[in-house]
């Protein structure tokens, strides 16, 4: 397996105006369009100038929630594996990013159900997948899942997630291939055996949802406990604005698929 976050190739889609309308756990008021683009074209400006070959597909207006590249497949150098997102409304995404991942794969799989899962809840480590599940991942998906990542040569471990939690990879980070940032309610997670867990400080859960690029972190800008955390263990760090994609239940990790 390669390094986790040695990245050279993202994929994102452009937001859509009914994106203001995405899915969100417990309601709260709409994002502001304008700022939700600005925010995904200073998302994706800065993959790019961490050194990352970056395509954007255009915007949905049909799937509100259809930015979030992440949740409707897995990239990986070996291949691509298409999944089944476990909110009924973002399933045919999956048919609208086919063809992307076709032209850039030579290997596509996809699942083929009855079980869902969200690529929000899949975690890649150096050595194997954590594949978590939640109210958007079941058994039977992660389980169909851990037989399609077993096909592109890598080992997964299904792992419980907090109710509390919407995906997996809400809650955790990967800092470095050996270390996780964690909230503290996933910070004794069983497969997390032999890695270092730092949790996030008090008031900052959300900025567990880091992404580590090449050599760099990007960080939501509002999290500066967190930013002082990282900092002081010599690691360079991207601040980004996540106001607005947060108002619709998401965080850095989601807006791209990365390989």
């Amino acid at each position: 397996m390669t390094t986790p976050y040695n990245f050279t190739h993202a994929l994102c889609r452009a937001p859509a105006p009914s994106a203001v309308n995405g899915i969100r756990a417990n309601g709260g008021p709409d994002p502001d369009f304008r700022g939700l683009l600005a925010e995904h074209e200073t998302y994706v400006a800065t993959l790019r100038d961490l050194g990352l070959s970056v395509d954007v597909l255009d915007p949905l207006d049909d799937f509100p929630d259809a930015l979030f590249t992440e949740d409707v497949a897995l990239t990986f150098p070996e291949g691509a594996i298409l999944l089944r997102p476990g909110a009924p409304s973002r399933a045919g995404e999956v048919a609208h990013i086919r063809e992307a991942l076709a032209a850039r794969h030579g290997r596509l799989l996809a699942m083929s159900g009855p079980g869902y899962a969200d690529g929000g809840d899949i975690l890649r480590l150096a050595d194997r997948v954590i594949v978590g599940l939640s109210a958007r991942t079941d058994r039977a998906g992660a389980e169909e899942l851990a037989g399609l990542l077993c096909q592109l040569g890598y080992a997964a471990e299904i792992a419980e997630t907090p109710p509390d939690v919407l995906h997996f990879k809400s809650g955790r980070g990967l800092i470095d291939e050996g270390t996780i940032l964690a909230v503290p309610a996933l910070a004794n997670c069983p497969q997390f055996a032999g890695l270092e867990v730092v949790t996030t400080p008090p008031g900052e859960a959300p900025a567990a949802n880091i992404l580590r690029v090449r050599d760099t972190i990007l960080v939501g800008d509002r999290w500066s406990a967190t930013h002082a955390l990282l900092g002081a263990r010599g690691l360079a760090i991207r601040s980004l604005p996540t106001d607005h994609i947060a108002h619709i239940d998401a965080g850095l990790s989601c807006m791209s698929l990365r390989w």
